[in-house]
């Protein structure tokens, strides 16, 4: 019988991970020495093992990853080597994928509200699934309805998800049921339903009370002669754990599958998830510009800040760990801001750190998810580069931050 890491006296296993935050330490140091500061690196074998991690706690289901939190090249080919389909909302995404090299087939568009240009875009490319919510979006397929293949959008509000993404899309089910009726009259293939519970929905409930909808939608579909469904969206919203404070997600997801199995088997099953697949993925590494003392606290200026990869502190309600590379010795009350000349630009306060030197290189984790998508270059401060690693596709493994 083997030993495991959980089986080794604990004074080797102290010494294995400081051996392991020695290796990351030089890592970093030597990535920066390379490429400056400040950093994004993105590791994609966190990438494939969250993947694998939510593909079987959903045996059975389709995952298309939803590229709107990390719409990057190697995230892309990371996860079509591991087999996963993909979520597009827009045209620059239906671009990316097939840049990358996605089949058309592997892919849905899920926007509820399109341009016709929108939608043209995404037929050339191969892309023929789309999602309305909407009498008025409905009647945008007219001239496509031999192109196509419709997904009903419902609304589910949650006012404790991170974003409550009913709050702007989705209709109710008497709504659908006059939607599927229209389709029907203009002769519209409406192939199922979506849902979106809301981004880091903390409660499996949300999705059991979802599906459970949905079935009883399929039913009524039945009762009034409509076109028999075969397919349901779950959407995203599967939540990661920042704090350690969200359960695993085999036993988050263990509801959702009891409720999944309540339906035919005919029905296809697909979700879109996001955050949950990237957030692990991202490291920020970032250089103190100056300091200054303030209140009793020690002000840090770092390269990077708010207006940059931080932006998810506004746009995403983001609490990142957040540490000096070399922690040790006494820690002092103190502030970490950013470069710009904004007094907004705050990252962190009340933080705990030691003494800083000019120069000396602080540690964002966990910032894969809506951090960098929505970074600027405010004050002409330039975006964090990109350092892709553990990238087996074909794509590039260094890049500026731009992504539009």
């Amino acid at each position: 019988m083997s030993v495991t890491a959980l089986e080794l006296p604990a004074e080797i296993r102290v010494e294995l991970e400081a051996l392991h935050a020695d290796n990351e330490t030089r890592r970093i140091e030597s990535l920066v020495a390379l490429h400056g500061s400040p950093l994004m690196i993105i590791d994609c074998d966190r990438v494939r093992e969250q993947y694998q991690a939510l593909y079987r706690a959903l045996p059975g289901v389709t995952l298309h990853f939803a590229l709107k939190p990390l719409p990057h090249p190697a995230v892309v080919g990371t996860l079509l080597q591991e087999g996963a389909s993909f979520d597009l909302a827009s045209s620059g995404e239906v671009d990316m994928v097939q840049a990358a090299g996605v089949p058309a087939e592997k892919t849905i568009h899920t926007h509820p509200i399109k341009r016709d240009s929108d939608i043209r875009h995404a037929l050339d490319y191969g892309c023929n699934v789309f999602v309305v919510d909407n009498l008025n979006e409905l009647e945008k397929f007219i001239a496509y309805r031999h192109q196509t293949e419709l997904l009903v959008r419902l609304s589910f509000r949650n006012s404790d998800a991170y974003a409550d993404l009913s709050k702007k899309f989705g209709c109710s089910p008497d709504a659908a049921i006059e939607i599927m009726q229209r389709a029907k009259d203009l002769g519209i293939h409406i192939k199922g339903l979506s849902f979106h519970v809301g981004s880091q929905t903390a409660q499996p409930g949300k999705f059991v009370q979802a599906i459970e909808a949905c079935r009883a939608i399929m039913q009524r579909c039945i009762e009034l002669d409509l076109p028999a469904l075969s397919t349901i969206d779950i959407g995203g919203g599967f939540p990661f754990d920042y704090h350690g404070d969200v359960p695993a997600i085999d036993d988050f997801c263990a509801p959702i599958r009891d409720a999944l199995a309540e339906l035919p088997d005919t029905v296809k099953v697909i979700a879109e998830p996001g955050r949950f697949i990237v957030a692990s993925a991202v490291t920020s590494v970032s250089s103190v510009m100056g300091q200054a003392e303030r209140d009793g606290k020690i002000w840090y200026y770092l390269d990077d800040g708010i207006y940059g990869s931080y932006s998810g502190n506004v746009f995403d309600h983001g609490k990142y760990p957040i540490d000096a590379l070399h922690d040790d010795g006494e820690r002092f009350p103190s502030v970490l801001a950013g470069p710009t000349c904004d007094s907004i630009d705050v990252v962190a306060e009340d933080i705990l750190l030691p003494k800083l030197n000019n120069g000396d290189l602080v540690i964002g984790r966990l910032m894969g998810a809506y951090s960098i998508v929505t970074a600027t270059e405010f004050n002409f401060f330039r975006k964090a580069t990109l350092v892709v690693e553990n990238d087996t596709s074909e794509s590039c493994t260094v890049t500026s931050l731009k992504l539009g």
